[in-house]
This record gives structure tokens, C-alpha cells and sequence, in this order.
């Protein structure tokens, strides 16, 4: 009963109090990444939620759109600034993420959504992650974020489907509340934040 019904009116009420409270950092960082990136403050992408139902997440852009000589994105650790990388650190490019919850097209508490070209590569194991809808935290963000390996996030992002319960959602809101004053798993080694699943992971 909690998944079905409790869950998504929790969801509505506490992200419509939060956007309302971080209303005005929420304009600061608008008007800093418009000045910063030279244009639009926020990065939408398609990704899947429940079911695999595409739908478009909203982020605040951390890195610019700077090429190389044959015009292809430079590497995320050459275009992520350094605004851009205490917004991400603090975990304030999700905070328009709370206008999908009020949507619906998320949760607070779920799987990440990870990108579309994924979901083939997924097995039936891996699959079942979208059994929920996708979450601004979750589990495997609470037990290792971007630091750990593919396997180990599904296997997190698995578990919470299977152990869903309000008492879990308020462990993950405590512990990603730590998370973020210690600024843990940002990224894995070597990469401005985890590599591209591939399926072998």
C-alpha cells in the first residue's frame, strides 16, 4: 500500500515544500549558470522511468559546451567548471529534479535514471529496476553514488525494489543528507563522473 498509494503523495507534497523553500536558490544558481555557461542554465535528457517509460529529466548544466578543433565535445573534466563543480558536489544539479517528482515522472526515492541506449544492454536481472520509479536518491546513491561498479549499483537499485518500505526511504533521506555535507562517490577514479555502462560491466 505504501508503493501504490502512500508513496507518490509523500512524493508530491514534500518535493512542492521543498521547491517552494528552495525557491530562491533556485533562481541564484539560474542566474549564476546562465552567466557562467553563456546561455541556458539547465541540461534536459530523455530518460526511463517506470516501466521504461521514456520521459525528460531536468538537471542544472554543470559543464559548457566547449569543442575540440573538429568540433566534438571536449571530455566531461575539461568542460565541468569550477561552479559547476561545487553545484554538483553539493548535489544542487538535481534540484530541478524535484519538478518531475511534482510531475510524476519520478519519485525522491528510487533507481537513478540512467540513459535510454541502456536498456538493451540490461539483463532480466538488471531490468528490474524500473519496476519503481526512478528516485533524485536511492539506495545504490547512499551505498557508493558514482564510486562503485555497475554491478554493485544494480544490485542496490535491485534490493530496493524488493525491501520498498517508508521506514527504508527515511534511512536513504538521512543518509544522503550525509552523503551530500561529505560530498562522497561524486565520481569514480579518473572520470569527472562513472563511465558509460556497456553491458560487460
Amino acid at each position: 500500500m505504501y508503493l501504490t498509494i502512500f508513496k507518490r503523495l509523500f512524493d508530491f507534497l514534500i518535493a512542492l515544500l521543498a521547491f517552494i523553500f528552495c525557491f530562491p536558490l533556485f533562481i541564484f544558481i539560474v542566474f549564476t549558470l546562465f552567466l557562467i555557461n553563456s546561455g541556458n542554465p539547465f541540461f534536459t535528457q530523455v530518460r526511463p522511468g517506470l516501466n521504461g517509460t521514456l520521459f525528460k529529466v531536468i538537471k542544472f548544466k554543470t559543464m559548457t559546451d566547449k569543442k575540440d578543433s573538429n568540433g566534438d565535445l571536449l571530455p566531461d573534466r575539461d568542460r565541468l567548471t569550477p561552479i559547476g563543480l561545487f553545484v554538483r558536489k553539493a548535489s544542487l544539479d538535481e534540484l530541478p529534479q524535484l519538478i518531475n517528482v511534482i510531475k510524476g515522472d519520478m519519485s525522491l526515492i528510487g533507481p537513478r535514471p540512467l540513459l535510454p541506449e541502456y536498456l538493451p544492454l540490461y539483463n532480466n536481472f538488471q531490468q528490474r529496476r524500473h519496476e519503481v520509479k526512478p528516485g533524485i536518491t536511492g539506495w545504490a546513491q547512499v551505498n557508493g553514488r558514482n564510486a562503485i561498479s555497475w554491478n554493485k549499483k544494480f544490485e542496490y537499485d535491485v534490493w530496493y525494489v524488493d525491501n520498498c518500505s517508508f521506514m527504508i526511504d527515511m534511512k536513504i533521506v538521512l543518509m544522503t543528507i550525509s552523503k551530500v555535507v561529505k560530498s562522497e562517490g561524486i565520481s569514480q577514479e579518473g572520470v569527472a563522473t562513472m563511465e558509460r555502462f556497456t553491458g560487460n560491466n
